[in-house]
Formats: C-alpha cells, sequence, structure tokens
C-alpha cells in the first residue's frame, strides 16, 4: 500500500526541458502549450492545493487559479529554475493567500475524499479508505511533504526549497511520517 503512494505519473527528470519549453511557449501567448502543461501537471498541483486547503472544491478552484496566474506570469519563469518547482510555489503562494483571507483549518471530510477521482490515484475503494486513514494521522507539514513527493516525484531538496525548511527538517518529517503511516497502514496504533 505505501508502494502505492510513493509511485508517481511526474517524472521530473524526462519532462523538466519539456516543461521548460511549454512555458516559454506559455509566455509568447501559446494557449495549446498552457493545456499540455495543464493535462502534465494538474495533479500535482491540485494535490498540493488540497493539502494546503483541506477542502476538494476549493482546491479545484484554486488549481484554475494557478493556471490563469501562470498564463498571465510565465514570462517571470527563468529556465534556470524548476519548472515544477515554480509551478508548485506559484500554487503554495495563492493558497497561502487564500488561507490568509478565509482562514480556513478545517479537515477533509469524507464527501470531500469521494470527490478525488479513484482513477487519479489508482486505488479502489478499500486502498483508498485505508490511505485516506494513514494521512490523517499526519500532521499537515508532515502530509505536504508527502504528498509533494508521492504526488509530483520532487525531491527532498525541492520540497525544502518549496515549503522554505532546512533540508534535513524535510528528510526528518518525510521519515517519520512514513513510519507513522506504516504503523498506522499495518493497524498498530502506537506511533
Amino acid at each position: 500500500m505505501l508502494s502505492m503512494l510513493m509511485t508517481t505519473e511526474y517524472a521530473p527528470a524526462e519532462d523538466r526541458h519539456e516543461l521548460q519549453q511549454l512555458l516559454l511557449h506559455i509566455a509568447g501567448g501559446e494557449r495549446d502549450a498552457l493545456a499540455e502543461l495543464y493535462q502534465r501537471t494538474r495533479t500535482a498541483v491540485y494535490g498540493l492545493a488540497l493539502s494546503y486547503l483541506k477542502n476538494a472544491q476549493d482546491a479545484q478552484d484554486l488549481t484554475q487559479d494557478v493556471y490563469v496566474q501562470v498564463w498571465d506570469c510565465a514570462a517571470q519563469y527563468r529556465p534556470s529554475g524548476s519548472p515544477m518547482g515554480w509551478l508548485l510555489t506559484v500554487c503554495r503562494n495563492l493558497c497561502l493567500m487564500r488561507m490568509r483571507r478565509e482562514e480556513r483549518h478545517a479537515a477533509l471530510s469524507e464527501e470531500e475524499w469521494d470527490a478525488i477521482p479513484a482513477r487519479e490515484c489508482g486505488l479502489d475503494a478499500d486502498e483508498r479508505a485505508l490511505l485516506q486513514g494513514a494521512l490523517a494521522s499526519l500532521g499537515d507539514e508532515e502530509r505536504r511533504i508527502v504528498l509533494l513527493h508521492a504526488v509530483t516525484g520532487m525531491k527532498h531538496r525541492e520540497i525544502a526549497a518549496l515549503l522554505e525548511l532546512p533540508l534535513p527538517t524535510v528528510l526528518s518529517k518525510y521519515h517519520r511520517a512514513l513510519k507513522k503511516m506504516r504503523s498506522c497502514l499495518e493497524g498498530d496504533d502506537a506511533r
């Protein structure tokens, strides 16, 4: 079960150049490039938004806002940086602005988990419920780190930069989170 979480459909090393090219084309006003970027990155952006906002509808809305922001600001991207890191930073900043504005910190409801398409995570309903429980056992920051690594395939160093945390902190929280999840998935509540 835990290995399913650690797989990813996004391969950063392989797609980095292509994502950079898409951002350059978007900066030039090419709508098809924006559509392609959306298709390739929407799961990662939505996952990060959901980890911050804890509301499926708000995360979907914010995901759309991210791509509007990308359309408006693609010229600000510097090819020397990570395109996925830049995109997720845009997402994170929009999430933080929305959270400050709304002061929302509620947990995901069962309805909101059910609103996430099952095909997006490749799990059946029982596995999804187990994963939901395991993720719920984590603190907000631990959950973000695990989801960023699992969904986007980001390296821990990239996650540290995105979340503005020291690398050892990210590594420690990631490994602690995996232990908590493993314990939860094995039915052992001793955390």
